[in-house]
């Protein structure tokens, strides 16, 4: 399973990127990959990755040949996204800093870091451009699926999410580690804005999930979703 991106800012500057969904670690491309990619660079604290068995953190690797293209240019450019799925294709004009904002959290959440293979549920069922509140309801819907199916193989089920918290906790902590990997390569603010904001939708699951949930109720809860209407 393949994702494409088509990133256009003019007639002369067109970026192409194919993310296959279900790929390895490539040893061959992190020995291409500059400094900043190493793993002991701002390790994650969490990282169970040995560094005297893992030369090159496996998301940074993933990561770098976006970054290098769009260094140096501003977060508010405008560029035309073209995002195409195996079962449809997105198209919207928008700021540099969102279109980066989704390729680079697709890339992170299929890289094989073991840490955030997490989200790779959410990338097998990518939505270009989510907003806050498409981006909860989503991690909330398959994480309750999960339990669902836990629950029917004779499993734990976490109803309350209390997993889920955790989970994202862990994931603020390589959030916080990859931000300082990447702070002083990128000279321009268009990566930086863009992993912000990546970072800000996923700590809204670890610090504010009780308040995104409230913010959800109103759609869930009313008289035609009650009976499963459309």
């Amino acid at each position: 399973m393949t994702i494409d991106y088509k990133i256009t800012l003019d007639d002369n500057h067109e970026f192409n990127y194919r993310v296959e969904l279900d790929r390895s670690y490539d040893p061959l491309q992190a020995g291409e990959a500059p400094r900043w990619t190493r793993l002991e660079h701002e390790q994650c604290s969490n990282c169970p990755l040995n560094k005297d068995l893992h030369d090159h953190c496996p998301a940074a690797v993933d990561l770098y040949r976006v970054i290098e293209d769009f260094r140096g240019l501003p977060a508010f450019q405008k560029a035309k996204v073209r995002v195409i799925t195996p079962e449809r294709e997105y198209y919207k004009e928008v700021s540099l800093e969102t279109g980066l904002r989704s390729l680079l959290g697709v890339l992170m959440a299929t890289s094989a870091c073991p840490m955030l293979c997490r989200l790779k549920p959410m990338a097998q069922q990518h939505l270009p451009f989510a907003s806050n509140q498409e981006f909860i309801l989503r991690t909330v819907s398959l994480y309750l699926m999960r339990q669902y199916y836990n629950l029917r193989e004779g499993r734990h089920a976490d109803w309350e999410l209390k997993g889920l918290i955790k989970n994202y906790q862990q994931l603020q902590l390589v959030n916080q580690a990859f931000w300082q990997r990447i702070l002083a390569t990128c000279e321009g603010d268009s990566n930086l804005k863009a992993f912000l904001s990546f970072f800000s939708m996923a700590s809204s699951v670890s610090y504010s999930l009780e308040a995104q949930l409230s913010k959800l109720r109103p759609l869930v809860m009313s008289s035609s979703s009650e009976y499963g209407l459309l």
